[in-house]
């Protein structure tokens, strides 16, 4: 029973960070242009 209170903490911290850096991928435009980068492998420059 003890670890759980080791383990709970830690896995809520991960997860918030997780959410943390999808926000913040969301907010510097990683998903903005989701069909150009399935063009942009074929171009042969």
């Amino acid at each position: 029973m003890t670890v759980l209170l080791l383990v709970i903490p830690i896995a809520l911290a991960l997860g918030t960070l997780g959410l943390a850096a999808f926000l913040w991928a969301l907010r510097s435009g990683q998903y903005d242009d989701i069909e150009g980068a399935e063009y942009r492998v074929l171009n042969d420059d």
